[in-house]
């Protein structure tokens, strides 16, 4: 976990709770919206008339969101705050502030958690958000992350997933399917490392798309750009679990069906190359992957031309009229209906 482990660590229990929590916390700056931050019951903000408070709740479980066998605590920290966020620019709305809850067993060191707050600290910069409160304790077994984001928007401004309208172009940030990519290719180093303690990993050639699971960011530039451009998606969520269950999830709200095209989806070189290796089909990466918190929106007609300036964007595919058809056309042209098959933590099961 450490480069030198001949350093001496420092239980917890010899600072308490408290004393672990000032140490942790020392230094984390208040953005101009905090009146009160960590140190009393609850932190106070100051909400202007007419703007709405948006607030977002994550929770991460060691063993079923992380393996700490590849995922260094400083990544790890960073990650679930800008996961956070992501849910609140997906909102178009701006991050204040967080607040981060944490159990961990007694095998973390205060040098382990100090790690571990120092990506979250790294985030709240890049951010611009405060870290105003949380609580800790021992866990049982593992490390348990809980991440509360708070934004604010003006009302007028706000971006829920329900207002997608037939015959609309349906576009997404970024590429898909990468974080999943570097997600395999950490498994496949970790199964090879458990059999030769001794073997070095070169993940080199794999930078982008691990990169893209480890430590991904939020668009939260290119929502503000957004704003300058007067770009207004309709409709808008983030993605988290997978292209397929997020198409799924705006058309169910916005009362539409949608038709995406294969040969739009944006994938990255990294991503095709991996998915070779596995002999899986890249556009399966990009449907089903998760993980990449880009953002899928939908967008009027009308504000087609001001894509142009945003390379970053791309036109997958547009609404349609029946909400019973969630389909994509393979390069083919073969129709095959989309099946949301991302993450589920407890999926359902058929009736005997």
């Amino acid at each position: 976990m450490f480069a030198d482990r001949n350093v001496p660590l420092t239980p917890v229990s010899a600072l308490g709770e408290f004393g672990l929590i000032d140490r942790l916390t020392e230094g984390f700056p208040l953005s101009s919206a905090v009146e009160v931050g960590i140190g009393d019951d609850a932190a106070v903000m100051d909400i202007l008339p007419g703007e709405k408070e948006v607030i977002s709740t994550d929770l991460l479980l060691e063993g079923i969101h992380f393996d700490l066998t590849y995922v260094p605590l400083q990544h790890l920290g960073y990650k679930a705050i800008a996961v956070n966020v992501s849910d609140i620019v997906a909102m178009n709305a701006e991050p204040v502030a967080v607040t981060v809850s944490i159990g961990m067993s007694s095998r973390f060191t205060v040098e382990a958690l100090e790690a571990l707050y120092e990506g979250i600290r790294m985030a709240c910069e890049r951010y611009e958000v405060s870290l105003i409160g949380g609580d800790t304790s021992s866990s049982k077994q593992g490390l348990i992350i809980s991440v509360t984001a708070i934004g604010r928007v003006k009302e007028k401004d706000m971006i829920l997933r329900s207002g997608g309208q037939p015959k609309e172009l349906v576009c997404v940030t970024g590429d898909l399917g990468s974080a999943y990519a570097g997600l395999l290719i950490l498994e496949r180093e970790k199964v090879t490392y458990a059999k030769n303690p001794e073997w070095q990993p070169d993940l080199q050639s794999y930078d982008y798309v691990v990169g893209r699971q480890l430590k991904p960011e939020a668009r939260l530039g290119l929502m503000r750009k957004f704003q300058d451009m007067g770009i207004r998606p309709s409709s808008m969520m983030d993605v988290s679990d997978g292209l397929a269950s997020e198409i799924h999830h705006l058309c169910r709200k916005s009362g539409c069906g949608a038709t995406l095209f294969a040969s739009k989806l944006p994938l990255d070189e990294q991503t095709g190359k991996v998915a070779s290796e596995f002999q899986i089909s890249p556009i399966t990466f990009a449907l089903n992957g998760g993980e990449d918190y880009e953002l899928i929106f939908t967008l009027p007609l009308d504000q087609f031309d001001k894509l142009a300036e945003l390379p970053e964007v791309s036109v997958i595919g547009h609404l349609t009229s029946d909400p019973h058809v969630i389909q994509i056309i393979l390069e083919s042209g073969q129709a095959v209906d989309i099946e949301a098959q991302g993450w589920e933590h407890f999926p359902k099961t058929e009736e005997a």
